[in-house]
């Protein structure tokens, strides 16, 4: 597992649930996609009666899907994803931790701008450096603040009988923290022979990623970062993240609420492996001897050469007033890539007027220093002279998996289904 991004997906201020049905959803549906393992993050303050009721909910519901390990059982190294596979993985912070790791309480509103002022797609993803820079203060430490609970409300309730097993403590596989206030570079300490996983908020990771990119990549090796949203994106708008990814974070949470450009990373991402929610790491975020530095200059690996010829299916889609009423539509293509900053760009073709099949039949160079990173971006709108395009729909694929040759591309909607019919004819060329 340390060897691998982890497809992860949060949502933030959503309404209560109750755990037995959660738990019997995610039995039902858990490997619909995918043999390979489920992990729950559990966020929880339970009493010790209330642990053993969670931990009697969680096994008698998974039965033996639940992994979990033996009572003197400790990881030097998390077990691979193969030898998991059908397999349910809890992780959270061990009884009583939160206790101990309560941080001290800090304002957001410093971020509450860049959290809300977001389209749900309209805006482009933040710059790779801009995002970095632009949380160089104190991040907040916990999203939400945890409540105020003090030792006497964890003492007390019904007592547990000694007998039942296995105990709330012993389901945890992945032992989960956060930082305890202090320095956050002290949270990736990589001491001990035990593994673990950290938690950080999105401001929390850019603040390391500026300050102490190698130590974020050397903790990763070994350990699991997961890094989620700060808590004032209230329209459920996200990050880009690619900081996370290209720094080793492994687990990497959304809002998936809503729909958007990072969302669209996030499936085009995971599009490798054959979808199935597990993508290995670059070997260079995983090599020992060597640590790889975002910061230092990369040599060009490889140019990807893009053909756009053509675009077929809007007419039979949507229908000949869809996009205007009284003219054929007005399409261009945006075309680039998303990875480290290097690389990042977009480009875009020229306006075909009044045609359902546009023809373009321009070419595009992209050159790569990082292409195990790199995501090519294509998005179809539509010009209207009144100053807001439409969208005609658009992709997002990992470079290391396209193939050379002539390709016919199928495009999504806003939410990442596909458009029926709806394609563009594109070559790949790698130069």
């Amino acid at each position: 597992m340390r060897r691998i991004f982890m497809f992860f997906m949060e949502g933030i201020l959503t309404a209560p649930v109750e755990l037995l049905k959660c738990i019997e959803a995610i039995k039902d549906h858990a490997f619909v996609a995918s043999e390979f393992p489920v992990v729950i993050t559990l966020e929880d303050h339970l009493t010790p009666s209330l642990q053993s009721l969670a931990a009697k909910i969680i096994t008698r519901t998974l039965g033996s899907i639940l992994y979990f390990p033996e009572e003197t059982e400790s990881f030097k190294e998390f077990p691979s994803p193969q030898s998991l596979k059908r397999r349910i993985i809890i992780s959270t912070k061990p009884p009583k931790e939160y206790l101990s790791g309560k941080s001290q309480k800090v304002s957001e509103s410093t971020y509450e701008k860049d959290a809300t002022q977001e389209e749900p797609w309209g805006d482009d993803l933040p710059s790779y450096s801009k995002q970095i820079d632009s949380h160089t203060k104190d991040p907040p430490s916990t999203v939400p603040p945890e409540p105020d609970y003090e030792e006497s409300d964890l003492d007390s309730g019904t007592e547990v009988p000694e007998h039942e097993h296995p105990t709330y403590k012993q389901l945890i596989m992945i032992h989960a923290g956060k930082p305890r206030g202090g320095a956050l570079k002290d949270a990736l300490a990589v001491g001990g022979e035990e593994v673990k996983r950290v938690s950080l908020s999105e401001p929390q990771l850019e603040k390391l990623a500026k300050e102490y990119p190698l130590e974020l990549i050397r903790f990763t090796k070994r350990n699991i970062l997961r890094i989620y949203p700060y808590g004032l994106r209230l329209n459920s708008s996200n990050y880009n993240p690619l900081v996370a990814w290209s720094h080793g974070a492994q687990m990497v949470a959304l809002n998936m609420q809503g729909y958007g450009r990072p969302l669209w990373l996030v499936q085009g991402f995971f599009r490798a492996n054959g979808g199935c929610g597990y993508v290995k790491k670059p070997e260079y975020l995983l090599a020992n001897d060597e640590i790889f530095d975002p910061r230092q200059k990369q040599p060009v690996k490889v140019t990807l050469k893009v053909t756009v010829c053509m675009g077929i299916g809007w007419l039979e889609r949507f229908g000949k007033k869809y996009f205007d009423s009284f003219s054929p539509p007005d399409f261009y293509l945006r075309i680039g890539i998303a990875g480290v900053e290097a690389d990042t760009i977009m480009k875009e073709t020229k306006i075909m007027e009044d045609e359902w099949i546009p023809k373009w039949n321009e070419q595009f160079e992209f050159p790569l220093t990082v292409p195990e990173m790199a995501l090519l971006r294509i998005e179809v709108h539509e010009h209207d002279m009144s100053g807001k395009d439409d969208f005609g729909g658009q992709t997002c694929l990992p470079v290391a998996e396209l193939k050379t040759g002539f390709r016919s591309v199928p495009l999504h909607d806003k939410k990442g289904d596909e458009l029926s019919g709806v394609r563009l004819l594109v070559r790949f060329q790698f130069i």
